[in-house]
């Protein structure tokens, strides 16, 4: 009796710990898996935040220009507490996602989204882009419209032809033909120009991140926003069939288009959150991760 004693003792102590631990698992416990989808253009890198409790269909979502999927860091958690798994994947030649062998459009950026929900073994998902991926997200909604359930535009993005002319003018003049000086002073210009583009109160730490970012995509960091003010956003957007949300904040730098886009479908949910900047995602990740799962989960 003396020998079974301590083996009864430590079975008793694991299953305690057993239980308690399933006691105390609760929504805010979830998995994070990267890993690389083979898309049209090569490699595809994403990443799946995996709650324990699931409600309704995956959250794919969809960065702006030109950063990657680390743009939405500070909310993958807190979507995960409201119950929502949520993919985000690295826009060709941006992050660790392989760059296309020619200069892409919006339209060719949406074609690698069915290849990672392929991978995944997702028939459909919710669909989510933030400025240029907001375009993205648009254009896949019209091209796989069966792949797509719910869709939120942050950032709606219709133009003028003037506003065309002056946006592809400004990508020519600071992405194009960008200098990179021998004194590598072209690092704390953009660091400067990201850090006036915050807004109040910006984290020299995260604008760092923001700017590192912009220059070790797999491509040409210029790439995106070209794509995005050459999308004829206005010839799509009335296109759009799926029950969508339309999100904004009063201090993005395109408010006024998405506005704009408000008015040409009336039809559409729309929310605009007040204060922010192009960066509203890292200023606000409550306010906006709220925002975000009360329109999915209606």
């Amino acid at each position: 009796m003396r020998n079974i004693s301590p083996v009864i003792n430590f079975f008793s102590i694991n299953l305690i710990l057993i239980i308690f631990f399933l006691q105390n698992v609760n929504a805010s416990d979830f998995t994070i898996r990267r890993g690389y989808a083979d898309g049209p253009f090569g490699q595809v890198h994403f990443q799946d935040v995996t709650p324990i409790d699931i409600k309704g269909l995956p959250l794919i979502l969809l960065h702006q220009a030109p950063m990657t999927l680390r743009q939405f860091d500070n909310v993958y958690k807190l979507l995960a507490n409201l119950n929502i798994r949520s993919i985000s994947i690295d826009t060709p030649g941006f992050g660790q996602s392989d760059v296309p062998n020619f200069v892409p459009k919006v339209e060719d950026y949406a074609k690698v989204i069915p290849a990672v929900m392929d991978h995944l073994g997702l028939k459909k998902a919710n669909l989510l882009g933030h400025h240029t991926g907001a375009l993205i997200a648009t254009s896949v909604s019209i091209q796989f419209p069966n792949r797509i359930k719910n869709l939120i535009i942050n950032g709606p993005f219709p133009m003028t032809d003037e506003e065309r002319k002056r946006w592809l003018k400004g990508n020519k003049e600071r992405e194009q033909d960008f200098v990179y000086a021998n004194d590598g002073s072209h690092m704390q210009s953009s660091f400067m120009g990201r850090y006036r583009m915050y807004g109040d109160n910006p984290d020299p730490k995260l604008i760092t991140r923001y700017t590192v970012e912009k220059f070790t995509g797999l491509g040409p960091f210029w790439y995106g926003h070209h794509a995005a003010f050459q999308y004829n956003f206005n010839s799509d957007f009335p296109k759009v069939s799926h029950r969508t949300l339309l999100l904004t904040n009063t201090g993005d730098q395109i408010y006024e288009n998405a506005l704009r886009a408000q008015k040409m479908r009336p039809d559409l949910d729309f929310v605009a959150l007040k204060g922010g900047g192009v960066d509203i995602v890292d200023q606000m990740p409550n306010e906006w991760a709220k925002v975000v799962a009360d329109f999915l989960q209606k």
